[in-house]
Formats: structure tokens, sequence, C-alpha cells
């Protein structure tokens, strides 16, 4: 415990120089020629009339503790626990505005399913990367999921330049993982496009991802067929649509993702995306020490309703079982 103005706490010392000024002043109520026939009951009873004194000093006590402001923690927690890196790696290119995933489009259901796959984990490093024609880290791998939701959530497209630059992707995710604790790293690629923008090789990169530890698990996001995508803009800004053919580059998908040991997943519906992080989820895990901080709780009500109470018995007895005689 800790307080926040603890040089308060010095008031404390007026206590004890109270009761010793109250001694000194202590005179009797009534003067006896003989105190023999009072003396029994005054060895019995002295006790009862420093209740309310015993109570009052209780009374201060508990509302100076309570005015210096007593905290409970930060705390600091080591958690040993089952847990593993992993980095979100969320295509934003403009064909990820589909909207083969009715009512939603590819993306609003792709960051919808990754928030439900953060909020089941509860010791793993999480990271995110946002990519498009070029990849960049939104989220370092952390512990903080609140951040990494609203990152999540805050994904737009049109943010990076246009297409799909899988290797780059990859490469920035195995970076993110290669020094990260434990011997689980796992990065999760969704993308519903193929590979036409950056400079670094798919294969390339999973082939380093490998050397890293790192298992990619590749989901390819669209339906089978054709689909509404984005073309352009009218005059007045709103997007307009083309049903177009739907291409994945699964062969692709499918080579990264076994040449570091991971899966490839299609995912062609709401209901199968949830179905394959359930699947992800259950990966294999690894101890990690999490360290958690936890914020100072206020302390201040149990001394305040003490020295409440204390005062309240302090006035019942007066008024009824201990009355002053003047």
């Amino acid at each position: 415990m800790s307080f926040a103005r603890p040089v308060l706490l010095l008031v404390l010392l007026m206590l004890p120089l109270w009761w010793w000024v109250r001694a000194r002043r202590t005179r009797p109520a009534a003067a006896y020629s003989d105190l023999d026939a009072v003396s029994a009951v005054r060895r019995a009873r002295r006790w009862i009339g420093e209740v309310p004194a015993g109570l009052r000093s209780v009374t201060l006590g508990a509302w100076i503790i309570a005015v210096a402001g007593p905290q409970l923690g930060p705390g600091v927690t080591e958690v040993t626990s089952e847990g593993i890196a992993i980095v979100l790696s969320v295509d934003v290119s403009s064909s990820m505005l589909a909207e083969d995933f009715a009512p939603s489009n590819r993306l609003d259901v792709a960051k919808e399913r990754s928030v439900a796959f953060v909020r089941g984990r509860e010791f793993d490093r999480i990271g995110l990367v946002a990519f498009a024609g070029e990849a960049v880290t939104r989220v370092p791998i952390t512990t903080d999921y609140a951040v990494l939701e609203q990152a999540i959530l805050d994904l737009r497209v049109g943010e990076l330049d246009d297409g799909t630059a899988i290797g780059t992707a990859i490469a920035i995710a195995t970076n993110r993982l290669r020094r990260a604790p434990g011997r689980s790293r796992v990065a999760v690629l969704l993308t519903d496009g193929e590979n036409n923008r950056g400079r670094v090789d798919p294969r390339t990169a999973a082939i380093v991802a490998r050397e890293f530890g790192v298992r990619l698990y590749t989901i390819g996001v669209g339906t089978q067929g054709e689909a509404r995508l984005p073309i352009g803009r009218g005059p007045q800004g709103q997007l307009r649509y083309q049903t177009m053919p739907v291409r994945i580059d699964e062969e692709l998908l499918q080579d990264v993702a076994e040449i570091t040991g991971g899966r490839y997943f299609r995912a062609t519906d709401t209901a199968a995306l949830r179905r394959i992080f359930e699947q992800i989820d259950r990966l294999e895990k690894t101890p990690v020490q999490v360290t958690r901080l936890s914020e100072a709780d206020e302390a201040y009500r149990v001394p305040l309703l003490v020295g409440f109470g204390a005062l309240a018995l302090e006035l019942m007895l007066a008024a009824t079982l201990i009355v002053r005689v003047p």
C-alpha cells in the first residue's frame, strides 16, 4: 500500500500526545471523604468511561489515513502461462471493398473476425501489419489488446499505395517476430489478391521466415467466381462497382504457407473465416512470462467508513450507556 499524501500521516503522532495531555488533566467527577464504598465500582467500570475517547481516537485516526490518500497498487504481476507471438497481416487494397460478404465487404469482415480472434487470446503477444502496394507496422507485438483492437478497427482502404505486396507483408511480419520471446512465432496473412507490387519475392520471404522460426498461415478472402469490385469514383465521389472475376493466387499462398510449416485456408464467407480463426486459435502454445501492471486503486473509502462508524458509535454510547455528569 502507498499514500498519495504520506506527509499527512505525521498528524497521527498527535493522537498519543492528546492521550498524554488528557491523562494529566483528568479530574474526579465528584469528591468523597471515603472512597472505599466506590473503589470496587471504580476499578470495574473505569474502562467504560474511556470508550468514547477511544472511539474518538479511532475516528480521527481513520480520517487522517483517508485524507492521506491510501492506494492499493500500482502492482507488477509476473504471470507464466501458455502463449505465442502472432502478427496479423491484413490486406487493405481497394479490392478488399468487394461486397461478396454481404451485407459487409471483405475488409469489414476481416476486421470483425480479427478483433474476435484478439479477444479470444489472453497471454499471447500480437502485432498488426497493414499492407497493399506497401506494408507498414500498425502495432508492434504487444499484450495491450485494447490498443490492438482499436488499430484493427481503424484500418482503412486508401491509406497505402494500392496493389498487393504479399512478399513485403511477409518480410515485415517476420522482422517483427524474429526477436519475439518463446518458441512459437506465427504470422497470419489475409489477402484477396495476387502479388503484384513490392520488391520482395513472397517465396523468398517465406524461406527467410522459416529460418527465423516463423510459421505462416495464409487466408484467401473472397468468394468463388465473381464479385462486385470498386473500379473508381463517380463525379460526386461515390464508389463505382463492376462485377469482375475473383483472382486469388492460391498456389502462391499455399506455397509460402507450406515452406514455413503453416497452412493455407480459403474463406468464401463470414462463417468460413470464423472457423479458420478458430482453427488457428488452437495452435500449439509454449510457456511465456508476462508482466502486467495494475493501476493504483484509491482505498480511502474503508478508513472513511471506519471513522464514520466509530463516530456514530461514540454518539450513541454518549446518549445512552455513558452519560457524563457535570
